[in-house]
């Protein structure tokens, strides 16, 4: 008699959501004499250059389930989300739901299953930022205080997850799937060129802008485009636009701070993983307000200034090569200016971020099954 399978659903909803899924999936393929699985993708954001070419590139299978939720408000967009996808769990009946990092799909689709008695695996579990005016920081929160197997990355995780009182049998330090994705990933960049063909390793500084506190308000992102003029001079700058602070410089009028920019950068839409990795892996330095580059440039060993006043990843500062600078832009320039001269903090390899978290996961999934 053949043993029964581990039921599982996997959900992704968002960019970021893809390369944590990728590993997951690797590794459950690898146990499919103990577990069955499908994807969910809510469509929680979609765009071609941001969705369809990262399941590709990562070696995603196409989702068995698309959602189509699309973009609405944090509120209507939850709602859909949770409307939809109750429909997904009571069809396919699964054993658990496995959700990622701490989109609204996240918390979202972790509501809906425990409120049907589904147990919930939270990949990326206790990471805090302390700061609650971010949605994320929310989503996190309450998808811990309702999953039953939480998987951890760093120690600062696991603290957090104590005094939050959650029970340590389900806590699980596992490592970091992102960086079983980075892992990956680096064999397949081996023959990749860099994307632009004036650009001379270790000779320009890649930057990332998307974050509400750093766009959203035209006084403060005209800072930061003049303070990003200011570094075009000394070093050159790749900048993949994230669609959300195009449009933002478009409706504030701020073309003649992207002109002076120009001058000596290269401006681009969204770009996939695979070209942002190459890109990444031989820059003099990272300039971003993203969580997913904090992590992955600590582990390169790459310089990263992070535009955030605070961060949930606080190993990538304490261990790796993360300096947090938040809208101070003398301090930014200060911090740039002494990477481009060669003067930067190295920095470490966190515990456990050694490409193997994802089968550290399915091992407790199975064990806990």
């Amino acid at each position: 008699m053949k043993p029964r399978l581990l039921k599982i659903v996997n959900v992704v909803g968002a960019r970021p959501n893809f390369m944590k899924i990728a590993p997951l999936i690797r590794a459950m393929n690898n146990r499919k004499d103990c577990i069955e699985h499908i994807l969910v993708h809510t469509g929680q954001h979609y765009d071609k250059s941001m969705s369809d070419d990262f399941f590709i590139q990562l070696e995603i299978p196409e989702p068995d389930i698309n959602l189509g939720i699309g973009s609405a408000s944090h509120a209507e967009q939850t709602a859909l989300i949770m409307m939809a996808f109750e429909k997904v769990l009571l069809q396919h009946k699964p054993d658990l739901i496995v959700v990622v990092g701490d989109v609204n799909s996240t918390i979202a689709c972790s509501l809906v299953a425990a409120k049907l008695g589904i147990r919930v695996a939270h990949v990326e579990a206790g990471l805090r930022s302390f700061d609650r005016t971010m949605p994320e920081e929310i989503n996190r929160i309450l998808t811990d205080a309702i999953s039953d197997l939480l998987f951890t990355t760093e120690e600062s995780a696991n603290e957090n997850l104590r005094k939050e009182g959650l029970p340590e049998y389900k806590v699980h330090f596992v490592g970091n799937v992102m960086i079983d994705n980075l892992v990956y990933c680096l064999n397949k960049i081996q023959n990749l060129g860099l994307s632009f063909s004036d650009l001379k390793e270790n000779e320009y500084a890649l930057i990332t802008l998307h974050r509400p506190s750093n766009v959203d308000d035209p006084k403060i992102l005209m800072r930061i485009l003049n303070a990003f003029g200011e570094i075009s001079t000394k070093i050159k700058l790749v900048i993949p636009l994230h669609p959300r602070t195009q449009k933002n410089i478009e409706d504030f009028g701020l073309a003649k701070q992207m002109q002076a920019i120009a001058e000596n950068a290269i401006i681009t839409g969204p770009i996939g993983y695979l070209e942002m990795l190459r890109l990444m892996k031989t820059a003099k330095l990272v300039i971003t307000d993203s969580g997913g580059l904090q992590e992955e440039t600590t582990y390169l060993g790459i310089p990263c200034i992070t535009m955030r006043e605070n961060t949930e990843r606080p190993s990538t500062i304490t261990l790796g090569t993360n300096i947090l600078v938040g809208n101070d832009m003398d301090t930014l320039l200060s911090n740039a200016g002494q990477v481009i001269s060669n003067y930067h903090k190295h920095g470490e390899i966190p515990p456990l971020w050694d490409g193997m978290a994802s089968v550290r996961i399915i091992n407790q999934l199975i064990a806990n099954s």
